[in-house]
């Protein structure tokens, strides 16, 4: 009897409307994978073994497998959103317990975890405070909020142009050869004591900001046109906070060393060197008041600075210092690698992001909740940073939608509502001709 075939064909037909209904209803879930129904036929076999040659005895659910396709990535406000571009899962750590996920909607707990909705942490590579990553397990993320400790200023590499055509400070244009000279001592407070000044803050050892001030003197003579110098040379004084360095008052500021060039205006070095590896750099002793450590020693660098028929010009200066800063915000790299800006400007890698891929994703368990869990089928967890291997990458501030297509699995509901009505018929005929045989007489 045909009933058999028709009962099985409408479970199979109901189940494949159950997964339909699951795959709609979660069609707005972020990271879900929509699911197939997939059917097997069934046949009945001899008792010699041998297969028989009368007709199927229906049809069966031999699996229910989800579909890892790529949904769409959808852009959001929150920097710990992240979605996954290609394959792998993100490995989540309740109390010990590993579970895997597509959803990368994070949040913080009060203790600064990275964690989902359900509180499973964010696992990855932890950064110490150097901002050096630990690649060994991976380990729940935890972002760092305290601040960023200051670091003194060592050195200060100042890039400039001095102008070739600078007169020495009280110099009188000659009427007559040789030039009538009219010195000015240097001061701090007098702009025509000296040709040029620049300015830089510096730090010391508890992050306070100093203004490093240096002045440059030009110290030789110019000859008269049209024979020019062979070389040039300019003292350099420096100040700290309006204080000149290398002086005790009431004496008057000293420099704190000179520079030369060459007739075709290239640094020829610094006298003194800070050091004997450092031949354009000078030493400037920094004294500050503010229970720092002091003095401190900077090196004021000057390589690739020249004395060019130009104006005077600052190129670049800039130094390797700075002061404590707070967390202001974080991004993930498409790496996965977490770097923190602070409010003092610097930034510092705070961990990396870990994902996991299987040799069967198909043979993972579903938990529920966008999670599954590894089985004996989907094999062990292969676990690497994103991009490397596998794996896909990682998309900051960004979310992966559910891979349903929606209009398919309408079509498909129709389908599979054909079919059921289909078996409900098989099974109406067959009692129709069933109720032909018991009327007979």
């Amino acid at each position: 009897m045909g009933f058999q075939q028709g009962l099985s064909g409408l479970n199979a037909a109901s189940k494949s409307l159950d997964v339909i209904g699951n795959n709609i209803s979660n069609s707005n879930t972020v990271g879900f994978k929509m699911a197939q129904a997939q059917f097997a036929d069934v046949y009945a076999n001899s008792l010699s073994g041998a297969g028989g040659g009368g007709a199927g005895i229906g049809v069966k659910v031999q699996t229910v497998a989800q579909l890892f396709t790529q949904g769409n990535i959808t852009s959001t406000n929150n920097p710990l959103d992240i979605a996954i571009n290609g394959a792998g899962f993100f490995r989540m750590s309740t109390n010990g317990a590993i579970t895997y996920s597509r959803n990368g909607q994070f949040s913080l707990d009060k203790e600064g975890n990275i964690v989902n909705a359900q509180g499973a942490k964010l696992t990855g590579y932890a950064a110490d405070s150097n901002g050096v990553l630990s690649t060994g397990s991976a380990v729940p993320l935890n972002i760092n909020t305290s601040d960023i400790a200051p670091k003194q200023t060592n050195s200060v590499t100042s890039l400039l142009n001095l102008d070739s055509r600078a007169l020495v400070p009280g110099t009188q244009l000659p009427v007559a050869s040789p030039p009538v000279i009219t010195p000015i001592a240097f001061s701090l407070t007098d702009p025509l004591s000296y040709n040029n000044a620049t300015s830089v803050a510096v730090f010391d050892s508890l992050g306070n900001s100093h203004v490093l001030q240096t002045f440059f003197v030009r110290i030789d003579p110019v000859a008269t046109p049209p024979t020019a110098p062979a070389t040039a040379e300019w003292n350099v004084y420096a100040a700290v906070d309006g204080l000149s360095v290398g002086s005790v008052l009431p004496a008057p500021p000293v420099p704190i060393g000179k520079v030369g060039f060459d007739n075709v205006g290239k640094l020829t070095g610094a006298t003194p060197p800070f050091a004997l590896t450092d031949p354009n750099a000078l030493s400037i002793a920094v004294t500050v008041a503010t229970g720092a450590a002091s003095p401190f020693t900077v090196k004021y660098d000057m390589t690739g600075t020249t004395q060019f028929g130009a104006a005077f010009s600052v190129n670049s200066i800039k130094q390797d210092g700075y002061t404590s800063g707070k967390l202001s915000k974080f991004n993930t790299s498409k790496d996965g690698t977490i770097v923190g800006s602070y409010t003092n400007g610097k930034t510092s890698v705070l961990g990396q992001v870990a994902l996991a891929n299987f040799t069967n994703a198909n043979g993972l368990q579903s938990l529920g909740d966008n999670q599954w869990t590894e089985t004996a089928t989907s094999g062990p967890a292969l676990v690497g940073p994103p991009g490397s291997g596998s794996m896909g990458v990682l998309t900051s501030n960004a979310t992966e939608d559910s891979n349903t297509d929606l209009t398919g699995e309408l079509v498909n509901m129709i389908t599979a509502q054909r079919v059921y009505q289909a078996n409900a018929q098989t099974i109406k005929t067959q009692d129709q001709v069933l109720q032909t045989l018991v009327n007979l007489r």
